[in-house]
């Protein structure tokens, strides 16, 4: 089945967020740059890379999968940014938006999960084979016992 990646708005929204994330990160210490700036970064990225790796693969399934690592992804990066603002890492305006941005990226790729849950019950609902009637075993007709 073709998906489009670029079809949900919580992509849109993750690829913004990641964006904003390499933007707001770029004046963090030098020893944090393999820290958790990198994890950031990371994570940030991670969240609608993984949205286009799972809308590409075949099954629902794999697709519900990575969604899923999206919005775990996308946990971590708000535990992150409330972790870089709490160390003064992020300006004081910059920490409280790319939380906010966080806040509401999880429940859209929620959403986005119940939704193909959905989608996936439906088709295996339609899938499943219709059991066949109970067979009764009926004796076989012989015919007339012939007598000895």
């Amino acid at each position: 089945m073709a998906r489009d990646h670029r079809r949900p708005r919580v992509f849109h929204d993750a690829r913004q967020l990641a964006v904003a994330i390499y933007q707001e990160t770029r004046n963090f210490p030098r020893d944090e740059w393999f820290g958790i700036r990198a994890q950031l970064r990371r994570a940030a990225v991670s969240i609608s890379s993984n949205l286009v790796e799972g809308s590409a693969r075949r099954s629902l399934r794999e697709y519900i999968s990575f969604v899923n690592i999206s919005r775990a992804s996308a946990a971590e990066v708000g535990y992150l940014v409330t972790l870089a603002s709490e160390l003064g890492y992020l300006s004081p305006s910059a920490g409280p938006l790319l939380q906010r941005r966080c806040d509401q990226l999880i429940p859209q790729l929620e959403s986005l999960m119940q939704k193909l849950d959905s989608l996936k019950n439906t088709r295996t609902e339609r899938e499943r084979p219709s059991r066949p009637a109970t067979l009764r075993s009926e004796p076989h007709a012989k015919g007339p016992t012939p007598k000895a």
